[in-house]
């Protein structure tokens, strides 16, 4: 866990902020603690998303299913908000690492601790099936090992966001790839089969410390799951029998999920865990990351390697009986450090200085501005998959913290012929607009908060490079764009915004046009990119 950075949040919701989990291209995990002392993991998407209605309309859905789901190896939901400005999700934070990273650290689990595991998402998932409902991206990095048994994270918001607008096209598959099922690669959907294929991958993960079908690109593991067979050599005949049923081609032949329960636990995983089911270095990790924990403060920087961390696509899952009344949330005192709704960061503030409540009726962003594929990667897989893919887009996780591409270290924005696009005479750019302005912005036609706009300009003719914007958000997420001229009059600059190549991903890389235009002894900015509202702001002179 990370201290908070500047300019980040220190109130979501009724939730006091202690630090930063983890962050990618769907948003930000923090690691935060109610009135009543209980800790959370408070997630947070990405603003643009805020602006796709079929998003919103999913996220609503899928918190209420995900507030249905029961069962003991599953962390509660315990807030929401699908109708703030940017939708939030409150869940129950646990104490224990994912199994991917205690498998990176410390490799395979022994033969008992794999069979509760097993056992208990296994039951996790007959629990969630028998509710209608699919997880469709069980993986390593969704299960957590903590001292009371295996927990499944990240239901239900990863189905609000298939097929909105903001990443899809027809025929889109969601999962991580080496562990979506063959239907979800080549685009027949998903049912509870899926959620069953995922699960021998992640035991055969947990049992070698390998997945069982290896490749060196995105491309070729996908092409391995659909056309070859597992790699299950080193697992043992009984496990060995189980993994190979799940791995299944055809998902009509695979066990339930309470079959693969009943096999690996016939008296129940809770006996299994009972009797204590991690090896004693995990139990040790666990045990002092929970201590540390308890006396965690905010601004305290503390491994705490535990929690649903995960968010390069966000998702909860339910409750024990029923779940806690919904709706506005009781009124939350502010700190003295709090500042209106509205008040955008600046760079000269430190951790805990600004104070961003995201309930029902505030309005915040995070971590970037509109992108159509922002918390994926969309392979090109024409060539190399042409004998799997049937008109489909695949959309793979971008790592918290990852890359898109191989070329993000570069800093230059795409190029660009010069001339290309103006619309007028070559000219120079008029003093007027020249030097460095401010000011707050918003979208939407100012309904939604955009945080600041900082946009440079310069000496420069049509063609040229002009100018850079950049933008940070009310919750500290920066993106910088250059800008390229292509008309320059007394009354209007025309400018084309390209984003930077090392943006994160959250961040807007597609060119789209910008006017600049005199008011007072301001200058307008007006975005004509939909994909992010429409952004305006008006700047004044700093320098």
């Amino acid at each position: 866990m990370q201290p908070l950075g500047v300019d980040e949040p220190t109130v979501v919701g009724p939730y006091r902020l202690l630090g930063r989990l983890g962050s990618g291209g769907m948003g930000r995990v923090y690691l935060g603690r109610s009135a009543g002392g209980r800790t959370v993991a408070v997630k947070i998407v990405h603003p643009h998303f805020a602006l796709d209605e079929e998003f919103r309309a999913r996220f609503r859905r899928e918190v209420a299913a995900a507030r249905r789901v029961g069962g003991a190896w599953t962390a509660p939901v315990l807030d929401a908000d699908p109708e703030a400005a940017v939708p939030w999700v409150a869940t129950a934070y646990a104490a224990g690492p994912s199994l991917a990273s205690a498998v990176a650290d410390a490799g395979a689990l022994p033969a008992h601790s794999v069979r509760a595991l097993g056992a208990g998402l296994a039951e996790a998932l007959a629990a969630v099936h028998e509710l209608g409902l699919v997880h469709r991206d069980v993986k390593p990095s969704n299960v957590l090992l903590t001292l009371d048994g295996p927990l499944l994270i990240d239901f239900g918001i990863a189905r609000a966001m298939d097929g909105t607008a903001s990443l899809t096209s027809t025929g889109v598959s969601i999962g991580s790839p080496g562990y979506m099922s063959p239907e979800q690669i080549i685009g027949k959907g998903a049912t509870g089969a899926a959620d069953v294929f995922s699960l021998g991958a992640v035991l055969a993960y947990a049992a070698t410390g390998e997945p069982p079908f290896s490749g060196d690109s995105s491309a070729a593991l996908l092409y391995k799951v659909v056309h070859e067979e597992p790699e299950l050599d080193a697992l043992d005949d009984e496990l060995r029998d189980l993994v190979a049923a799940c791995l299944a081609k055809d998902p009509g032949v695979r066990p339930t999920p309470g079959e693969v329960a009943r096999r690996l636990a016939p008296d129940g995983a809770a006996r299994l865990v009972a009797g204590g089911w991690l090896p004693g270095a995990l139990v040790e990790q666990v045990s002092r990351g929970a201590v540390r924990l308890l006396n965690l403060e905010a601004g305290d920087h503390v491994d705490v390697r535990s929690g649903p961390v995960a968010f390069s696509r966000p998702a909860t899952v339910g409750e024990f009986g029923p779940p806690p009344p919904h709706g506005t949330p009781a009124p939350v005192p502010e700190p003295r450090d709090a500042v209106p709704h509205d008040t955008a960061p600046t760079s000269d503030h430190g951790p805990g200085k600004l104070s961003v409540s995201v309930a029902a009726t505030s309005t915040p962003g995070e971590g970037g501005r509109g992108r159509r594929m922002s918390c994926t990667v969309a392979l090109a897989v024409a060539g190399a998959l042409a004998a799997v893919t049937v008109g489909s887009v695949f959309l793979f996780d971008l790592l918290p913290g990852g890359e898109r591409d191989s070329n993000a270290g570069s800093d230059a924005a795409p190029s660009q012929t010069p001339g290309q696009g103006a619309t007028t005479a070559a000219g120079s750019v008029p003093a007027r607009y020249l030097g460095t302005w401010e000011g707050k912005a918003s979208a939407l036609n100012g309904t939604l908060p955009a945080g600041t706009f900082r946009l440079t300009l310069h000496k420069a003719e049509v063609g040229d490079e002009v100018g850079t914007l950049r933008q940070t958000d009310l919750l500290g997420g920066v993106c910088n764009d250059v800008l390229t001229l292509k008309k320059a009059t007394a009354k209007e600059l025309v400018v084309t915004s390209v984003g930077r190549k090392t943006n994160h991903g959250g961040c807007n890389p597609t060119p789209h046009t910008v006017r600049i235009t005199p008011a007072g002894d301001d200058l307008v900015y007006r975005s004509e990119s939909s994909d992010e509202g429409n952004p305006e702001a008006r700047l004044s002179k700093v320098r």
